[in-house]
């Protein structure tokens, strides 16, 4: 564990049809956030572009691009200027007709430091993910930036405790959830509320159950069918809530003390408490009564 604390900074922004206005738009925030002491910033799932997984459309493939590329290119530039990391997820192009929903790390020196490709894709209405995106294939995976070890997970991703904990036990600090969740028109203000608290508590659960920081940063603003309620947040390892914000763009700051992981873990042990010689179900899809 990294004996530091840092300060974490979320973006939640709205985004339109004009990329290069998202991405503007986007570096006048990061530049804010950076002013304000934040040394890693983290990106809503698909910052480049409006969530057009809620429809199917062969057009959208062009959205797509590689990295490293002109996009990372210009953010480690960024990076290296304020000494920050930045996480930023986007929609790779890999090879023709092979695509991810993926997020790139950069280090506070502005070098890029790999990949991670979400590994969980939902297909919902509204929600057309497994149309575009290949299910990730890198692992889950924990960058060792200058600020601690980063693990990423993205969206979907959020709701499997399998993906936490793995990533957990490659050493990470923090889990950082880049998300693009909302509601739809025939959803009313009761099942948003319920929505959004599953939302909350599964999320602060792994950071309980795996004695580590969380964050979650979601996109707001109505795009066409879809009102995404934002509220992105921070929470410790305890699963208190550091910081949060509400249904508007906001630039979300939180403190993480990474020396609370290990006071945590020694009184609430759950690693060292694993029954890791009974769990050789967990890879099978179902198992039946036997």
């Amino acid at each position: 564990m990294t004996d530091k604390s840092i300060r974490v900074g979320l973006i939640q922004n709205k985004c339109g049809a004009d990329i290069s206005k998202n991405v503007e738009h986007v570096i006048s925030k990061i530049e804010e956030a950076a002013s304000n002491q934040a040394n890693v910033i983290c990106l809503q799932e698909l910052f480049t572009t409006t969530y057009f997984c809620k429809e199917v459309k062969e057009v959208y493939y062009d959205y797509a691009e590689s990295m490293p590329g002109s996009l990372s290119d210009r953010f480690s530039e960024l990076a290296k200027k304020h000494n920050i990391v930045l996480i930023l997820p986007y929609f790779e192009r890999a090879a023709a007709g092979l695509y991810f929903n993926s997020a790139a790390v950069i280090d506070a020196d502005g070098s890029y430091l790999g990949k991670y490709r979400k590994m969980h894709i939902p297909d919902d209405p509204g929600f057309y993910e497994k149309y575009y995106f290949t299910p990730g294939d890198t692992g889950f995976k924990v960058f060792n930036t200058q600020y601690g070890k980063i693990g990423v997970l993205i969206c979907w991703d959020q709701w499997f405790p399998e993906a936490a904990r793995i990533t957990a036990l490659k050493g990470a600090d923090i889990i950082f959830y880049p998300t693009a969740i909302g509601t739809l028109p025939e959803e009313g203000k009761e099942e948003k509320r319920k929505f959004l608290n599953a939302w909350q508590t599964i999320q602060k659960s792994h950071a309980v159950a795996n004695g580590c920081y969380v964050a979650s940063v979601n996109r707001v603003g109505t795009e066409d069918t879809i009102s995404f309620w934002g509220h992105s947040f921070v929470a410790g390892p305890f699963g208190e809530t550091l910081a949060e914000a509400g249904e508007d763009e906001d630039i979300l700051i939180a403190e993480c003390d990474f020396s609370k992981i290990e006071t945590q873990r020694r009184t609430w042990p759950f690693f060292r408490d694993r029954r890791i010689d009974s769990y050789e179900g967990i890879q099978r899809r179902y198992i039946e009564n036997e």
